[in-house]
């Protein structure tokens, strides 16, 4: 049997990786003609965005390993009949991270101590708290329930919703109720801390708009680790001048936001760019997903978390 031919970018994956039985690595940024004309997984960079796939037209591939979760966009530019599978188990833990720790630093000011520390000013204010408050993860994937493992010592009240309504168990083994997106704006008028976790699609893009905002209770906090575009940024802008609700947002719509774009400056907002995925756990993370796929497909096997595309040996 010949060796499995995969391609990969100049990200450590090659070092993390090792040398595997059966298996010959070829570095490809997808920059430059293909450097075989076949594949039998092709692993993007990460950074590089969804136009790189066009270089795999008259490529022949068997699967591309994306790195990330989300792969909204992918199949404009990815040639047809070529399989794609998506990152799933690599950014849950690290995007989680961050969904906390931007609501735990709007909850408890760390902005603004920020901001004082560096003009010397000593300000106390009392401040709302994350232990007690009602808190609504949109979207139940990977991500809202690794950010729900995560606020279980924080003593939260936590309602989900998703797109279908159902009951499935935790990451806890615990039984729990997900409503559905038509229970959507009644969710949100109840909810201090609302926590968007969606992946970017026809039904999802803008389903934060003007009249869900405004259902949002006065003070209420939204966190967007999801997409940018999942949340109408006009109408955010537009209700943060008021100063009636706050933001903590990792992603945004345009991206990268540009220098004068209005949400640098509405009050109560807290902005990071788009990093929740990019940790120290990614690359170890990555290098096992890949790890399992070469297996999968040495045992003839179908791939893990395939989101485009049909397998077929």
């Amino acid at each position: 049997m010949s060796d499995l031919v995969v391609s990969l970018p100049r990200e450590g994956l090659r070092e993390a990786l090792g040398d595997i039985d059966g298996v010959e690595f070829v570095e490809w940024e997808l920059d430059t003609p293909a450097p075989r004309e076949r594949f039998d997984i092709v692993v993007p960079p990460y950074w590089g965005g969804n136009r790189q796939l066009a270089s795999l037209s008259g490529v022949g591939v068997r699967l591309v390993q994306w790195q990330s979760i989300g792969y909204n966009g992918v199949e404009r530019h990815l040639p047809e009949g070529v399989p794609l599978a998506n990152a799933a188990t690599v950014h849950e833990a690290s995007t989680a991270e961050l969904a906390l720790a931007l609501t735990l630093a709007a909850q408890r000011g760390i902005p603004d101590f920020v901001r004082d520390g560096l003009e010397h000013r000593w300000e106390a204010p009392s401040l709302p708290s994350l232990a007690d408050r009602r808190v609504l993860l949109v979207g139940y994937g990977g991500v809202s329930q690794a950010t729900e493992a995560r606020l279980a010592g924080f003593e939260t009240h936590i309602t989900r919703l998703a797109r279908t309504a159902r009951t499935e168990r935790n990451l806890a083994g615990e039984e729990v109720e997900v409503l559905g997106f038509d229970r959507l704006t009644e969710a949100l008028a109840e909810a201090e801390i609302v926590i968007l976790a969606v992946p970017l699609t026809p039904e999802t893009r803008g389903l934060i708009g003007a009249e869900e905002l405004r259902a949002m209770p006065d003070g209420a906090l939204l966190v967007n680790v999801a997409r940018g575009p999942v949340v109408d940024t006009d109408a955010l802008v537009a209700e943060l001048q008021t100063g009636r609700i706050r933001a903590a947002l990792d992603v945004t719509d345009p991206e990268p936001l540009p220098q004068d774009h209005p949400l640098w400056e509405t009050p109560n907002t807290l902005i990071s760019p788009h990093v929740g995925g990019d940790s120290s756990a990614m690359l170890p993370r990555m290098s096992a997903l890949i790890r399992r796929q070469i297996e999968h497909l040495k045992r003839g096997e179908s791939p893990e978390n395939l989101v485009i595309g049909e397998w077929t040996e």
